[in-house]
């Protein structure tokens, strides 16, 4: 296979300033709807990067549960490798890429838990086998075999069989307060569209301003 011959042209749509919202999150979320109207697969999946302690970096996708002015929320395993990573930095980063309409969006920013309350509420509205699979997964640590994980999953399933299913004191959700956003817009000749939102406000309290600046690709 010969990767240096694959290239395409970007040939979607441009992207300037003016078409930008002033608001990141809003914008996110303009681009989030229109990706879903479009029924692209997984149009909510992010791929989020942390560092370990000893500096270095990894990935993996997740999806985005909730947006709004307070940031992002995605759940995970608390005991998994991206919940230890967040524990020792808090800083993080995700990438959402939606190739079909050419487009990327890059945030940075600070992962904080969810309060037991914000838990227990999302758990409830996920299907019983999610809720299940919580309870079996041990999530980024070694498994002897599939096997064992299905044997563990069925061990659940027959634990809680009666009532409802509780949320694992493991499991729980972060919230993403952005510090940057990057819009990303395809474009002809590899002379792409991007666009920083950098803040100068307080991310705690919210009171955010964001500044817009042009990008050279």
């Amino acid at each position: 296979m010969n990767l240096e011959s694959i290239r395409r042209e970007y040939k979607k749509q441009g992207l300037s300033k003016n078409e930008l919202n002033p608001s990141p999150t809003t914008q996110l979320s303009h681009w989030l709807t229109k990706a879903g109207e479009l029924s692209l697969i997984d149009a909510t999946a992010m791929n989020l990067a942390t560092v370990d302690s000893s500096g270095q970096p990894s990935q993996r996708i997740v999806l985005l549960k909730d947006l709004s002015d307070k940031g992002l929320i995605f759940y995970t395993n608390l005991q998994s490798r991206k919940a230890q990573d967040i524990k020792n930095n808090h800083k993080v980063s995700v990438n959402f890429a939606w190739l079909p309409l050419e487009r990327q969006v890059k945030i940075q920013g600070v992962a904080t838990r969810l309060s037991v309350a914000e838990n227990i509420a999302y758990f409830s509205t996920r299907p019983k086998n999610s809720q299940l699979a919580a309870w079996a997964s041990n999530q980024s640590h070694p498994i002897s075999s599939r096997k064992l994980l299905n044997h563990a999953f069925e061990q659940m399933k027959e634990k809680f069989k009666q009532g409802e299913i509780p949320v694992p004191d493991f499991w729980g959700g972060y919230l993403i307060k952005p510090t940057r956003f990057e819009f990303w817009q395809g474009g002809g000749s590899r002379l792409h569209d991007s666009f920083s939102y950098s803040t100068s406000g307080d991310i705690q309290t919210g009171n955010q301003r964001w500044t817009i600046q042009r990008l050279a690709p």
